[in-house]
C-alpha cells in the first residue's frame, strides 16, 4: 500500500477503541512555517506508545492552518507512520470550517491526503443563531456525513464553539441516521452525556438497525479529557482523544488497558483508580495552561514543542517553570518514567 494514498477504493485502516492524541502543530521559530521533521518524529513517538494521531484538531491549532498546510501534515503523518512500520495506524484529521461547504471540501482534501476519518467541530461564529436551532445544527452534520469520502466523527467542544453544546439526543440521532458517522468526541466533559450515548450504541439493536457505511469504522464514544477513563470504560465507552497523551502516552495507554481489564477482573480496579487519580490531576492542571503550556512541557520532556502561532501568546518562562514544578505534573512525569523505564 502506498503511503499518502487516497481512499477511492473504499479501504481505510480500522478505527478501534483506545487512546488518540490531537497532535500539536510545530512551527519554526523565526518564520512560523511548519516544522515537519519535529511533527513526524512526534507522531512516531506516540505510535510507539500505542497512541493514534488526530491531525489539525484544536490542539493542532487548526484555526491557524491553511488548507494546504493541513494536507501537508496529513501526508507527513502518513509517510512517517508507514516508514516506521505503523502502516496499520489510522489518521483522523480535523476538517471543521465556518461553512458546511468548506467543511465538505476539507473532508475531500483530507481523504485524498490519506486520512482514514475526519472530525467536525461546530463553528461558533454564528452561535447566536445556531445554538437555538437544533435542526440547523443537525442538517450541517448530516450533509457533511453524506458528502464526506471518509467516516466522520462529531466533535462537541462548547469552549471552542461559542458555547454550542450538542445534547445526547441529537448525537444519538446522528449516529442512527448517518451511517457515515463513526463516533463522537465529548470535550464538554459531560460523563452523563457520554453514558447515555454509549448506552444507545451498546444496544444489540444498534448495529443491526443502523449499520455503518464503512465496516472498519464503528461508532466510537470517546471522552475529550482523560480524567474519566475509568468510569467511561464501565459505561461502555471506547477510550479518549486527549491532548495529555502528547506528554504522557504510556501512562494514559496503561490507564485505558487497566480500565478495560478491570471490567473482567475487579482486582485490577484499585490500580486503575490509582493511575486515574494521577492522570486526572495532571489533566486538570495542564489544561488550564492550554496549548502553549503543553508545548512548554514538551520542551522540558522531549526537547521540542516550540511556540503557538500568533496571536496565541507563549507561556511566560516563570509560568512554564511553575507548571513544570507543580506536584500534579511531577506525579505524572514520574509515572510516565516508571512505565517507560526512563529517568
Amino acid at each position: 500500500m502506498a503511503a499518502n494514498g487516497n481512499h477511492s477504493n473504499g479501504f481505510s485502516r480500522p478505527l478501534k477503541p483506545g487512546i488518540y492524541a490531537p497532535i500539536p502543530t510545530f512551527f519554526l521559530p523565526e518564520t512560523e512555517d511548519l516544522d515537519i521533521p519535529t511533527f513526524e518524529g512526534h507522531v512516531v513517538r506516540l505510535a510507539n506508545a500505542g497512541v493514534s494521531p488526530l491531525i489539525a484538531g484544536s490542539m493542532g491549532e487548526a484555526i491557524h492552518l491553511s488548507h494546504s498546510e493541513r494536507v501537508k501534515l496529513i501526508h507527513a503523518a502518513r509517510k512517517s507512520l508507514d516508514n516506521a512500520g505503523f502502516d496499520h495506524v489510522p489518521i483522523i484529521a480535523g476538517t471543521g470550517a465556518a461553512s458546511t461547504r468548506e467543511t465538505v471540501e476539507l473532508c475531500h482534501e483530507a481523504g485524498a491526503a490519506g486520512a482514514d476519518a475526519v472530525i467536525i467541530l461546530t463553528n461558533g461564529f454564528f452561535a447566536g443563531v445556531l445554538a437555538s436551532n437544533p435542526p440547523a445544527l443537525k442538517a450541517h452534520f448530516v450533509e457533511v456525513a453524506e458528502k464526506s469520502p471518509v467516516p466522520v466523527f462529531i466533535y462537541n467542544f462548547p469552549g471552542a464553539s461559542a458555547g454550542i453544546d450538542l445534547d445526547s439526543d441529537l448525537i444519538v440521532q446522528l449516529a442512527k441516521e448517518c451511517p457515515n458517522t463513526c463516533g463522537v468526541k465529548l470535550t464538554c466533559g459531560n460523563v452523563g452525556k457520554l453514558t447515555r450515548i454509549a448506552d444507545a450504541i451498546a444496544s444489540p439493536s444498534f448495529t443491526t438497525l443502523h449499520p455503518r457505511k464503512n465496516l472498519h469504522a464503528p461508532f466510537l464514544v470517546l471522552g475529550g479529557f482523560v480524567d474519566f477513563v475509568v468510569p467511561s470504560a464501565f459505561a461502555n465507552a471506547h477510550g479518549a482523544i486527549t491532548g495529555l497523551a502528547n506528554l504522557f502516552p504510556s501512562a494514559i495507554v496503561q490507564l485505558y488497558k487497566l480500565s478495560e481489564e478491570a471490567k473482567k477482573d475487579l482486582s485490577i480496579l484499585p490500580e486503575a483508580q490509582r493511575i486515574q487519580g494521577i492522570v486526572a490531576r495532571a489533566d486538570y492542571t495542564i489544561a488550564k495552561a492550554s496549548i502553549a503550556g503543553t508545548k512548554a512541557l514538551m520542551e522540558r520532556m522531549y526537547g521540542y514543542g516550540g511556540l503557538p502561532r500568533k496571536p496565541l501568546p507563549p507561556t511566560a518562562p516563570e509560568a512554564a517553570q511553575a507548571l513544570w514544578e507543580h506536584p500534579d505534573v511531577q506525579d505524572a512525569v514520574q509515572l510516565e518514567r516508571e512505565l517507560t523505564g526512563k529517568k
